[in-house]
């Protein structure tokens, strides 16, 4: 895992995350208290039960946050995309583990000293909140429809959803892009098997929504049939 000085000024999601809240100043003096690393995939950032001194926002890439169950079995609880946050704050242990997806980027705190930004800027306080508040929702949007939804409606809402994480844009999904999950990793998040998915990506390609690049490249060729519906 490498590691440099932030380079704010060049970055990707300088107008999303959280420290956009921030006047240039502010951010001036947030950046001096980070490095900039890079994760390779399979690359723990934090891991399960061990002492977290630090929290990160996500740069480039994509990570999973997951469980480990005591027969073995990892539960995916939920994917981190380009400017999200990760790290428990005025916590001194992570609960889960935090993996690199695919090659990754984050920006990364001193627990202590992000903490003292935070009650120093109220804005950044503020919008660590909202943020936390969309994740929450995000995650539990995703049990409702693990739970109510068919194997189609599962893998179809998944797909606009990355499409959505992808895009640069807030009003509509981006029209092509690599998928982070692993068929595997897609059926544990999904609580579906590998075939399943699999059979339902290819019904997907049949019926002209998706185009699909290799083995993760996804094309939305009709974005708007993959809605799903309430």
């Amino acid at each position: 895992m490498s590691s440099s000085p932030l380079a704010c000024a060049s970055c990707p999601v300088r107008d999303r995350a959280a420290c956009a809240a921030l006047d240039e100043g502010e951010r001036a003096d947030l950046a001096r208290l980070g490095r900039h690393r890079t994760l390779e995939a399979g690359e723990n950032l934090f891991a399960a039960d061990a002492p977290s001194d630090a929290c990160a926002t996500l740069v480039r890439g994509a990570l999973k946050i997951s469980a480990t169950d005591a027969d073995g079995t990892e539960r995916i609880l939920s994917l981190v995309h380009p400017a999200g946050f990760v790290g428990e704050l005025f916590a001194p242990v992570a609960r889960f583990d935090v993996v690199a997806l695919t090659k990754s980027e984050v920006c990364l705190f001193s627990r202590r000293e992000y903490e003292a930004a935070v009650e120093r800027y109220p804005a950044l306080a503020r919008a660590l909140l909202r943020r936390s508040s969309e994740d929450l929702f995000g995650a539990r949007s995703l049990m409702a429809m693990v739970g109510r939804h068919k194997a189609r409606e599962r893998v179809a809402a998944f797909l606009l959803a990355m499409g959505e994480a992808a895009s640069d844009s807030p009003c509509h999904p981006a029209a092509r892009f690599d998928l982070p999950l692993s068929r595997a990793e897609m059926a544990g998040l999904l609580g579906l098997t590998i075939e399943t998915v699999s059979r339902q990506l290819s019904a997907l390609e049949r019926d002209g929504v998706i185009r699909r690049h290799g083995l993760r490249g996804i094309e939305l060729v009709d974005a708007a049939r993959l809605g799903v519906p309430a």
